[in-house]
């Protein structure tokens, strides 16, 4: 890595740092070495005026309009970034979409009794979430009731309603609001679909029109196949409760068998959760020469795992290579979304078996080994023992656990929330309502290389409790607000005063961890109830959401469904719209009139803060509630 020695530039953990020397020291190539040997970047790109659609192009168009204005098809810089984000909010709809179409596969095999490792954790939020589509249980054992849930479900995915069924937990102004401008979702993989058909040339060429539909695609995902991943990894694993537990890469351990879980999806981590504490398993590390197994995760695959088991999250995305870097790793495992292909290169620098496990996830240079609900728990198994075999292959001179771990209070899901409130959102309500916790953000995302690792989460999270704003996050923030001690009871000497009495009262961070990725529905679903519970909608809340160093489609499509909820949305990156300074003025100021809400980019997480802050205050003056404005 000669283009950079100082790597505090680059991140502000200190295990990075260390590792980003070592990976340097042992020649292997990071995604920071990537991203600088792409530099510069293309401009036409960045600003969503490149078009690749069909191959009468590919077509770009000139922003400073010295060439051309129009694509060989006629399309001008606002149908052209149009139909470039509308792509991007499909793809991103897809992938959460697709992962809860895998569980509702998984709930249907069990009704069946085919998924041997796999059973009902939750029978009261299967009745619970049953009811939400018509389903009686009264007299039904079940697994007959989760059969008929399933059912439903993938009704949801391809149906011919009107609606999908849990956008009613929605505010009932706001579905009113939905109907009204025509983008009530009706069918999760009918969206994407049609945004796709939308898209093709010579279909939809009206740039607001292809918006618009962007948003009813989004709202597809979150309050559709998001939602339904939530909900159905709660009743199948259990609903996630407050429990503390480690992070950074000192959760690796140099005496015992370390397999890392990557990825998004729990159906394969479960079952290796399982297979991990066996007696069996733990009698042939102990016959290997190891003191046990340690189980770890990167990403979301690790925050379902820290939700509902406590295990130790060993980084975030920008983390995984690094976490091989450490020599420790006997096994990394991995399912879909997030996972680099160039990350079995570095494996290859050390003795790590890089294992995937998905029908439609395979990568250069990783053993495959597909898991299906009838054969996960024999899969788990074979593939702890093959970590166990190669601890004996571990060389110890090329190990380095750099730190520490630092403790963390995870498992907060709204179940839990609101059990920690005495069982309802009252008391949140009258926080608010005192100013003693001025409202509330969402932050959300990924790492980014164009950003220092972690920086845009943890500086705009310290800003914000420091002003008496409670903060939630899901996925890899969340790993940077642990790492950085945020969610520990140490915590609370950086909030403000009130946020400090209310979460001193009830014991909790002032940082709040709600799960994976698309665990996002959880905030959309706290915010109905908050919004149900004044009798307003989610548009008028003290609330943001924020992704400052996102990257991914995903993330393009859950900001696009928290603005088409009414939420208030800022992100760090800008996305690829500058080419269309009308679909930038849309997305920024005119989405206000249209859905309550709209999005700000400010990639300084100081001035971020002082955004977001504003709109909380303004939000509380538009309530009568005492402003600081």
């Amino acid at each position: 890595m000669s283009y950079k020695t100082d790597y505090a530039d680059l991140s502000i953990v200190t295990d990075t740092q260390l590792m980003l020397e070592k990976a340097a020291g042992d020649q292997v190539e990071t995604v920071w070495d990537r991203f600088q040997a792409q530099q510069p970047h293309c401009g036409f790109c960045e600003m969503g005026l490149s078009c690749r659609i069909c191959i009468m192009g590919p077509c770009r168009i000139d922003p400073f309009g010295e060439g051309p204005q129009k694509g060989v098809c006629g399309a001008d810089a606002e149908i052209m970034v149009a139909r470039n984000l509308g792509r991007m909010i499909a793809a991103g709809a897809a992938s959460h979409s697709d992962h809860g179409r895998d569980l509702v596969e998984v709930l249907a095999k069990v009704a069946q009794g085919k998924a041997p490792g796999y059973s009902i954790k939750e029978p009261e939020k299967l009745k619970a979430v049953a009811a939400e589509y018509g389903i009686d249980s009264e007299g039904k054992d079940d697994l007959a009731i989760a059969g008929e849930l399933a059912d439903a479900m993938f009704e949801d995915y391809g149906s011919r309603k009107k609606s999908i069924a849990l956008i009613s937990r929605a505010p009932q102004q706001r579905q009113e609001l939905w109907d009204k401008l025509g983008i009530t979702p009706r069918g999760i993989d009918r969206e994407t679909s049609e945004m796709m058909h939308r898209t093709h040339m010579g279909v939809d060429n009206d740039w607001v029109s292809i918006l618009l539909h962007g948003m009813r695609n989004a709202l597809s995902d979150g309050w559709g196949g998001s939602m339904i991943a939530t909900e159905v990894s709660d009743i199948l694993f259990g609903i996630p409760q407050p429990a503390t537990s480690t992070v950074n890469l000192g959760v690796l351990k140099d005496d015992q068998v370390n397999i890392i879980v990557h990825g998004h999806n729990p159906v394969v981590s479960e079952t290796i959760v399982a297979a991990t504490q066996s007696p069996e398993m733990l009698r042939l590390a102990e016959e290997a020469g190891a003191k046990g197994i340690n189980l770890a995760g990167v990403c979301c695959t690790g925050n379902e795992l820290m939700m509902r088991h406590g295990m130790p999250m060993a980084g975030n995305h920008l983390s995984t290579e690094l976490t091989l870097v450490t020599g420790a790793v006997e096994m990394m495992i991995v399912d879909y979304q997030c996972i680099m292909p160039a990350i079995s290169d570095a494996a290859a620098c050390y003795h790590t078996k890089m294992i995937s496990t998905s029908d439609k996830a395979k990568f250069p240079g990783m053993e495959h080994h597909e898991f299906h609900p009838e054969n996960a728990q024999e899969k788990a198994n074979d593939l702890v023992r093959l970590a166990v075999e190669n601890f004996a292959n571990r060389d110890q001179n090329k190990v380095y656990i750099p730190v520490e771990p630092q403790e963390v209070v995870c498992g907060m899901s709204i179940e839990a929330i609101i059990g920690a409130l005495g069982g309802s959102a009252g008391p949140l309500i009258d926080a608010i309502k005192a100013g003693k916790i001025r409202g509330a953000v969402g932050i959300v995302g990924c790492n980014n290389p164009r950003i220092k690792q972690d920086h845009g989460h943890v500086e705009l999270t310290n800003r914000l409790i420091a002003n008496d704003i409670l903060v939630v996050d899901t996925g890899c923030v969340s790993v940077a607000h642990a790492r950085a001690g945020l969610k520990t009871a140490e915590a609370l000497a950086k909030a403000g005063p009130g946020l400090q009495e209310v979460c001193g009262a009830l014991g909790i961070p002032p940082v709040l961890h709600l799960g994976s990725c698309v665990d996002n529905v959880r905030i959309l679903v706290l915010l109905s109830a908050l919004a149900n519970t004044l009798g307003c909608d989610i548009s008028d809340l003290p609330v943001a959401g924020s992704a400052p160093e996102w990257y991914s489609e995903k993330a393009a499509t859950i900001g696009c469904y928290f603005v088409a909820s009414g939420v208030f949305t800022h992100l760090g990156p800008m996305p690829p719209v500058t080419g269309s300074m009308k679909i930038v003025e849309l997305l920024t100021a005119g989405l206000e009139d249209v859905v309550g809400a709209t999005f700000a980019v400010e990639p300084d997480p100081e001035k971020a803060a002082e955004i977001i802050s504003a709109h909380i205050e303004k939000k509380r003056e538009a309530l009568g509630l005492d402003s600081r404005a």
